[in-house]
């Protein structure tokens, strides 16, 4: 990357390359990535207008002429059809340079408490929007003031509110934690200003509160790690006219203000125009903000039903795909309220002859996106056929309303799966059956699904049906090491060994020595191996 932006932390204009140089000993590559992306461009440096000349003293020698003589040359001069010549006015000075925001945040580590009270303003403090799940899976957030704008989650505080307001704990004991996982741009608020994304944790017990399913999803993920599994979700949301306060609005914005139905679905999908796009303000301004936000929001479509539109979230890895989802959803809420409407998430919004919203989930791992995959995506699918009421009740409530086998679903009650067939419950896109590899889509999580409970059971099932012939898998169950003895170690073999598990579609995460005493003190092989590494070593 050759072009320069600003580092806030010191107000100078730097190439990625000479950012990584400064940060390397303090932060990880992919921390400095994201850092990078918060840095706003250099301005490019334009010519200087030239200085206007200034005016030459008189002499002290030299006489002001009296008022009179001066009278008379004005009267010459006009007679002559002359002008007078009025003085040209002094050059002013330049104004001094405005002091900046961005020269005052400062960036790192929050001060807390105790740096905020030796501050005579809060002028350049940052302002972070906390953004967490409650017991329903709805978004809440609140504001917290900090002294610097976070580079990493560990330079956020753990903060707690009033679990029993959420449903997530009892009057008595109502203390929740909040544990920083991930940071975003606030759009809202504008730079420096950052929302987090945090997961509710028991402050009595330190264990994931009620509905806090972002911990069992990590640590999935983090068992199937060396999968790489890419997700992409395209959720859909009906926009609906506002009811009275609390009470579940019932009809879409799409739908006539006398309460009769607008004409039947087609013209609306991908339409433009008035009374056919309708919401459009509403998906349009969401979109923006959610690339502000640096949300991996990859597009938005109007949707069959009037009223009704979808935005897409990724390709996102791993744990990052429920984060990303539940940030866009955070975003959508908060752009509805001035917009006098709201947005459901509900799987059937209208009853009768019109789609439900949906959750499509397209779904991949390493070994289905290299030559051969797609025997992998069919050994997918039939793993997920085989588990299928399993799945259903991770995929969201009151998805039987939307599941009936009509309107591009498969029966709730039924499991297929087919290419390019939108009926099915996993659809295999014509691409990947051409080409032999590439991904899936699972059709039948509902609008109002939980990410983190969808991606965490098509990992599950994934990584349970794969062999260890066709994975290396990390984590604390499925770990795997390749040695090479000290008399064959040489680079020539390493770059064999590293082309052999390439080949298989295997990842190598790390490379390096081990010492046998460390193997058998954490377990990472069984005994009988264990005991071979510590002769051979």
């Amino acid at each position: 990357m050759t072009d320069k932006r600003v580092d806030p932390a010191t107000g100078s204009a730097v190439t990625y390359t000479e950012l990584v140089a400064t940060y390397k000993k303090q932060y990880k590559r992919r921390e400095i990535e994201d850092y990078w992306e918060t840095c706003k461009p250099a301005k490019s440096k334009k010519s200087k207008a030239a200085a206007p000349a200034k005016e030459s003293k008189p002499s002290k020698a030299a006489k002001p002429e009296p008022k009179a003589k001066a009278k008379a040359k004005a009267k010459a001069a006009a007679k002559d059809g002359k002008k007078e010549e009025k003085p040209k006015p002094k050059a002013k000075a330049a104004p001094k340079p405005e002091t900046k925001m961005d020269d005052k945040v400062q960036i790192g580590k929050d001060g807390g408490a105790s740096a905020l009270a030796k501050l005579r303003s809060f002028g350049s403090c940052v302002l972070a929007e906390y953004v967490w799940l409650d017991a329903d899976g709805v978004t809440r957030s609140k504001t917290m003031t900090m002294t610097a704008r976070p580079l990493k989650v560990t330079d956020l505080k753990v903060w707690n509110y009033d679990g029993s307001s959420t449903g997530q704990a009892d009057g008595h004991n109502s203390e929740v934690l909040l544990k920083p996982r991930a940071i975003f741009n606030d759009p809202f608020r504008g730079y420096p200003h950052v929302m987090v994304l945090a997961d509710a944790w028991n402050a009595w017990d330190d264990q994931p509160a009620k509905n806090n399913t972002r911990a069992k999803c990590a640590e999935t993920m983090d068992m199937y790690r060396s999968l790489d599994p890419w997700f992409g979700i395209e959720q859909e949301y009906t926009l609906m006219k506002p009811g009275k306060v609390g009470v579940k609005p019932s009809v879409p914005l799409g739908f006539n203000t006398d309460g009769s139905e607008p004409a039947p679905q087609g013209p609306y999908y991908t339409g433009a125009g008035y009374n056919v796009a309708i919401g459009r303000p509403v998906a349009d301004e969401h979109y923006k903000l959610c690339v502000e936000a640096g949300v991996k929001i990859s597009g938005i479509n109007a949707e069959v039903m009037p009223g009704q539109w979808e935005f897409q979230i990724g390709p996102c890895r791993g744990i990052e795909m429920g984060d990303h989802l539940t940030m866009a959803r955070y975003i959508m809420l908060r752009v509805t309220e001035k917009h006098e409407c709201v947005c459901s998430f509900d799987p059937k919004p209208a009853e009768g002859d019109w789609n439900g919203a949906g959750c499509h989930t397209n779904f991949s791992v390493t070994p289905m996106r290299v030559a051969g995959g797609y025997d992998t995506i069919i050994k997918v699918c039939e793993a997920f056929g085989k588990v299928a009421k399993e799945h259903i009740a991770e995929y969201g409530e009151g998805n039987d309303k939307r599941l009936t086998g009509k309107h591009e679903t498969c029966d709730i009650n039924t499991f297929k799966y087919g290419v390019a067939n939108r009926g099915a419950s996993i659809r295999i896109p014509r691409d990947a059956e051409k080409s032999g590899r590439g991904y899936m889509e699972d059709r039948r999580p509902a609008a109002n699904c939980d990410p983190y409970r969808v991606t965490q059971i098509i990992m599950k099932t994934t990584g349970e049906c794969l062999s260890a012939e066709t994975i290396e898998a990390g984590g604390k169950t499925h770990t795997a090491f390749v040695f090479i003895k000290p008399h064959a170690n040489n680079e020539k073999v390493q770059a064999l060994v590293k082309e052999k598990l390439t080949s298989e579609g295997l990842t190598v995460k790390a490379e390096g020595q081990i010492k046998s005493n460390v193997i058998d003190k954490k377990k990472l092989i069984d005994t009988h191996y264990g005991a071979i590494a510590a002769k051979a070593v």
